[in-house]
């Protein structure tokens, strides 16, 4: 069954990059990409992820196994204009995605068809119809929601997500771009639950996957106070 999927890497004060780069000079050279590819610099030291790439060596190890894992089950991507537009030279004529790609936009544009299998199909349409664009295209595979943050939210907000993995990398940023923010419209006694799954620990990263079970009121909990359950022998 097709899942909407997403997979994030997160400092462990749970941002994916550093301060947002508004600026006219080189990303490369922000702090926002300094933070990115701090939390990233697991997946492109590892082979799997280098092959996608065209390029060679990197670890053949469990986070390989994960990121393998990872391509093997998505059918179909759904990403941001952000995310797109930054990638579009660097990936090349022929990108990792190997599926069709529906972009998240306001502004209308082509089709694009690369080499390998990848598309790009810009939907104006909102996330909702994006994600059931990527489904009838999955081919019974997974959705996975690449991004970024922003995307991510808009997705869970919209009880769109299934499955979420979180990377978390053994470091602290203190600042820049938060994967859970404000944005989410969740009520002041309200939460959206997550059951974890799997967890996969390794030295440069943790691996935690999560069933997402919707929105749940949050209960007063007095169990200390005495008036908790009694159990009766």
């Amino acid at each position: 069954m097709t899942k909407v999927t997403s997979q994030l890497s997160v400092s462990v004060d749970g941002f994916y990059a550093g301060p947002l780069f508004e600026g006219d000079g080189d990303w490369m050279d922000s702090a926002e990409s300094a933070g990115f590819f701090r939390v990233t610099r697991w997946v492109t030291e590892v082979s799997a992820w280098r092959e996608r790439q065209g390029f060679t060596g990197g670890e053949q190890d469990t986070n390989s196994e994960v990121i393998a894992e990872t391509f093997e089950a998505a059918g179909a991507y759904v990403m941001g204009r952000r995310m797109a537009d930054g990638g579009e030279v660097p990936w090349g004529d022929e990108p990792p995605f190997r599926a069709p790609v529906f972009v998240v936009t306001h502004r209308p544009r082509e089709r694009l068809l690369r080499q390998g299998g990848t598309s790009f199909t810009f939907v104006t349409e909102g996330v909702a119809s994006a994600v059931e664009q990527a489904r009838a295209a999955a081919g019974g595979k997974n959705v996975a929601v690449a991004g970024g943050g922003s995307l991510v939210r808009q997705v869970l907000k919209a009880g769109l997500l299934d499955e979420l993995e979180l990377h978390v990398v053994p470091v602290v940023l203190g600042t820049g771009l938060r994967l859970f923010d404000a944005d989410l419209d969740l009520a002041e006694k309200e939460a959206i639950e997550l059951t974890p799954t799997r967890v996969i620990h390794t030295p440069e990263v943790t691996h935690i996957r999560y069933a997402v079970n919707g929105r749940a009121p949050l209960v007063l909990d007095d169990r200390g106070s005495g008036g908790g359950p009694t159990v009766t022998r």
